[in-house]
């Protein structure tokens, strides 16, 4: 079960003490078997298997491993031992002991590892899931432009940029970043996140309707701490350890994105199911990177995702054949080098209402980009280094990028470097950087 916070329900006084202000979700401690909305079955087979890969072990780590509460597995482990499925070892520290199967119980979890082979933290029912991702999703709070300002405060923009960005973020929707590439496009995308807000809880794993399906993922989800409580620490832990606290999530996908990537992939030997991306990025942010570039059509992409878009929510197929309603709730960002009318059509740019154009940088910004980058590097100040560089660019009539200081200049010092040379940003450097990059003869 679930705790929310808005005008309406709060938390208890004695737990909400300490916890950040904007927390709009918080997973209570279930007491019982029946708070946890798991089946007393499902549980006793989670907890024989975590004794089987356990060895011997207590009961306060089964509880620990299973994110389950010690009143809540002790008493399953003595029906268990009564059943002459686990048996005690040793006594363990705060009354406790330290269980390991019997030969009856060995071949049970063996069963019970044929079934699903999944150990870990219990999942949640599918809709607690749900009611967390309604009630932490991203938008909920707008933000303003020194918020923006702020998140984007590491790299180099042109300012009318974020006049556009602010209102396409407030909106929860969907963008298109398009441009030139090497401009930073991606790296916004990145920067967006920071400004969604406080941290989310996401559950390990969920189940619905016997079907298990994993959503934590190490790749995209960065654990963060939990607030505590003033005053009072055993308070601060009071949490249903099933739920993990994250930073609002970035999910990032290039050219390798498949569709089976957007559906519940099941492994028919583990008896697992994976979460599909946009289910790992709710209350974040979903990038389809080099948009256009992916091994299917757009087309058949975008098609995809006219109903959630529309309509805040998704629509997956179980292994069982059940179809579930999911929310669709993050900032999905579409960035590309192309034009968005060239890859799809009317009916989709509708529904994805802000496309903003990220553009080349002025000669001013490419030099303020030059000093930054030699600073950082290590390079003497070298205010004539940006200007022999333009000159290139004239010469070649090449367009300037946001990309090429860092990638010029790493090239003049990866040249020191081997020729055991001084930090300089001499003008032969930067011709043999620009050579090299450029391909230029």
């Amino acid at each position: 079960m679930t705790t929310l916070t808005s005008e309406t329900q709060s938390f208890e006084p004695s737990l909400l003490g300490g916890l950040l202000s904007n927390d709009t979700f918080w997973p209570s401690q279930p007491q019982n078997t029946s708070e946890t909305g798991l089946s007393e079955s499902f549980i006793e087979a989670l907890v024989m298997k975590t004794v089987l890969i356990g060895g011997t072990i207590s009961g306060r780590a089964v509880s620990d491993r299973t994110g389950l509460t010690f009143r809540v597995i002790e008493p399953l482990l003595d029906v268990l031992r009564t059943r002459k499925l686990v048996s005690h070892v040793r006594p363990a520290a705060f009354n406790d002991y330290y269980y390991s199967l019997t030969e009856a119980g060995q071949k049970r979890s063996q069963d019970y590892m044929k079934q699903c082979s999944y150990v870990g933290p219990a999942p949640v029912p599918l809709q607690d899931y749900v009611l967390s991702v309604e009630a932490q999703a991203a938008g909920l709070d707008p933000i303003d432009r020194d918020q923006l300002r702020e998140a984007l405060a590491d790299i180099s923009y042109q300012d009318g940029l974020l006049d556009e960005l602010g209102p396409a973020v407030n909106s929860n929707t969907g963008m298109f970043l398009f441009g030139p590439p090497g401009n930073g496009k991606t790296t916004i995308a990145r920067c967006l996140t920071r400004v969604l807000g406080q941290e989310i809880w996401i559950p390990h794993a969920i189940i619905d309707d016997g079907n298990l399906i994993k959503l934590q993922d190490d790749a995209f989800h960065r654990p963060a701490p939990v607030p505590e409580a003033s005053g009072n620490i055993l308070k601060a832990q009071e949490w249903d350890r099933r739920w993990l606290r994250i930073g609002r999530p970035t999910v990032v996908v290039g050219g390798e994105l498949v569709m089976e990537n957007l559906e519940v992939r099941h492994d028919p030997r583990s008896n697992i199911c994976e979460a599909p991306l946009q289910m790992k990025s709710n209350c974040g942010c979903l990038l389809i990177d080099d948009f256009g570039r992916q091994r299917i059509e757009p087309e058949e992409l975008l098609n995809r995702w006219i109903v959630p878009l529309e309509n805040n929510c998704d629509y997956l197929t179980l292994p069982t054949g059940k179809k579930i309603q999911i929310p669709f709730e993050q900032l999905i960002i579409f960035s590309t080098n192309l034009e968005p009318a060239s890859l799809v059509d009317e009916a989709f740019l509708r529904r994805v209402p802000y496309k903003i154009f990220v553009d080349d940088p002025t000669p001013e910004e490419f030099i303020q980009l030059m000093t930054d980058v030699a600073k950082k590097l290590g390079f003497p100040n070298t205010p004539q280094a940006a200007s022999h560089l333009l000159k290139f660019y004239g010469e070649t009539n090449r367009n300037l990028r946001r990309c090429h200081p860092r990638d010029l200049l790493t090239q003049v010092a990866n040249f020191c470097k081997y020729r055991k040379l001084p930090f300089a940003i001499r003008p032969e450097y930067l011709d043999q950087a620009c050579r090299s990059y450029f391909s230029q003869l």
